[in-house]
């Protein structure tokens, strides 16, 4: 386990801090009349980048000008790592350039967060063996919970780049064709048990434009961030059937503002789980791929206090993200800089870590207390906020929150 890095922003040291010196996380955010612009947090506070860059104390060809991080991905590991060397140089504790660098100091309380980088696609998983056997469980029984590829091979769906929103932005509740299973016909309306699914999503950080082993593949992904894909479930369950989700995950995926690199979390790194059935090889993992990362999800009723409804670990995936993206480019298919891969729902063995509420009411049937009453399934005005960190030696590699409340369907 690795320690603090200690910094002079006396803020950035304490332990329970997202955003000590170790983690230096990419953002975007607006403060003022300014425009949205590149900036990392530290402690309570975001240094802005894009003025380190027009003022010649950062020099990456402009790419930390841009107001997303796209541009400075695509750079590559090795400015990546300069990156990340100059800044912990800035704001170390034995800095001598304290005087230069506070005037580009943010208070994070004053400024608004912005989407850090634009989503060029979107693949969602279904990688946590957990949450395939309950959700496999409900609609197939034990016997037949996962599908008979699941062991072999990472599952997922192509999802809508166009509708991941970063936190805070409200989510609207969707209409869709509902059939329920004492009904003749379909009928319009809103989604009745509408839900959230915990997830990391990895961001890729450099392009391919065929396949790629795993170690490319995890060489690729620039950071990671906590990833809600929302779900209208008896949506779902019309329509899934025969080419999997569809509308039911169109509305909405919300990520978290800040990016924390796959450099914040090299001190983390864990192992996949033991296999049963051995994979082929080019899935194989030649080092730890995964990441110990604390997982939370707390939902809280418009006027009401915040119930943590579920704690997990990242550590429960069944493939890593570098696998995932192994996977994808397989069949020669071309990724490029800012592609977004969602995990898949991360839930682990026991009630209380299950990561959606599908699984924690068991479709329904096992309603949770919350404050103010009982929930199945989100209800209009509630608040869902994923929380993630990785713990070290006295300080947290966090995410800050992922927020998305629930705003009735429009009237038809």
């Amino acid at each position: 386990m690795t320690d603090l890095v200690r910094s002079w922003i006396d803020s950035a040291n304490s332990p329970d801090t997202d955003f000590p010196l170790n983690n230096l996380p990419c953002g975007v955010f607006s403060a003022g009349e300014t425009a949205p612009r590149c900036g990392t947090a530290i402690g309570d506070f975001i240094l802005d980048l894009h003025a380190l860059e027009e003022s010649g104390r950062l020099e990456f060809g402009g790419a930390l000008k841009t107001g997303r991080w796209n541009a400075f991905m695509s750079l590559g590991a090795q400015d990546w790592a300069r990156l990340r060397s100059t800044l912990t140089q800035f704001l170390g504790e034995d800095s001598d350039l304290k005087a230069a660098i506070v005037p580009h100091l943010v208070p994070m309380d004053a400024a608004a967060l912005h989407m850090p980088f634009d989503v060029a696609e979107y693949t969602d998983f279904y990688s946590s063996r957990h949450h395939a056997s309950n959700v496999g469980t409900m609609f197939r029984g034990p016997e037949n919970a996962l599908p008979p590829n699941w062991l072999h091979i990472p599952i997922g769906y192509n999802g809508r780049a166009s509708s991941v929103v970063v936190s805070g932005t409200p989510v609207i509740r969707p209409h869709g064709q509902l059939k329920g299973p004492n009904e003749t016909n379909p009928r319009f309306g809103p989604s009745q048990r509408f839900d959230i699914e915990l997830e990391m999503g990895a961001i890729v950080g450099q392009p391919s434009s065929g396949p790629i082993s795993v170690t490319e593949a995890f060489e690729n992904i620039f950071g990671y961030v906590l990833l809600n894909d929302w779900s209208a479930r008896d949506i779902q369950a019309w329509e899934y059937q025969p080419l999997g989700p569809f509308q039911a995950k169109a509305t909405a995926t919300s990520v978290s503002p800040w990016i924390v690199t796959a450099a914040a979390l090299e001190a983390f790194r864990t192992p996949t789980p033991q296999r049963e059935v051995e994979l082929l090889p080019y899935l194989a993992e030649a080092r730890p791929m995964l990441y110990d990362i604390d997982l939370e999800v707390g939902l809280a009723p418009e006027g009401r206090a915040e119930t943590v409804i579920a704690h997990t670990n990242y550590k429960e995936m069944y493939y890593s993200a570098a696998q995932q993206l192994a996977h994808h480019t397989s069949s020669g298919c071309p990724m490029r800089v800012g592609d977004l891969i969602g995990s898949g729902t991360i839930s682990g063995p026991d009630k209380t870590s299950r990561g959606s509420l599908l699984e924690i009411s068991w479709g329904g049937k096992e309603p949770i207390a919350i404050d103010g009453g009982t929930r199945s399934f989100i209800e209009d005005g509630d608040t869902l906020t994923l929380r993630g960190h990785a713990r070290g030696n006295g300080y947290k590699v966090g995410f800050g929150e992922c927020t998305g409340q629930i705003l009735p369907a429009p009237t038809t």
